[in-house]
């Protein structure tokens, strides 16, 4: 993760796309928002199953580049975050199946 982060970090550099917190965090709730346009254009809004389109990749791939673009500036090493992420989240009993819901 750590290559990853500096990959980044250097295309960042040589694309001026460094910016402050806020504006990378708008980032990327734009680009969160393509993504879920993309989900709602490829199932009809709902009305058929989701598949994947053909730009489900590459909006995954912008949300990667700017969280990770945004992990970079606020300094924080994104492996060790996701790592204690994935303890804390171990840590928590699994939650019951429910299947008599309503609907």
């Amino acid at each position: 993760m750590r290559e990853l982060q500096t990959v980044v970090a250097r295309t960042a550099d040589q694309l001026g796309l460094h910016a402050t917190a806020p504006t990378l965090l708008l980032g990327l709730l734009t680009d969160v928002g393509r993504l879920a346009d993309e989900a709602l254009s490829g199932t009809a809004f709902g009305r058929r199953p989701f598949r994947p389109t053909d730009d489900w990749a590459p909006r995954l791939a912008d949300i990667a580049f700017t969280l990770i673009n945004l992990a970079d500036q606020t300094g924080v090493d994104l492996g060790n975050a996701l790592r204690a992420a994935l303890g804390r989240y171990q840590a928590v009993p699994a939650a019951p199946v429910v299947d008599d819901l309503p609907f």
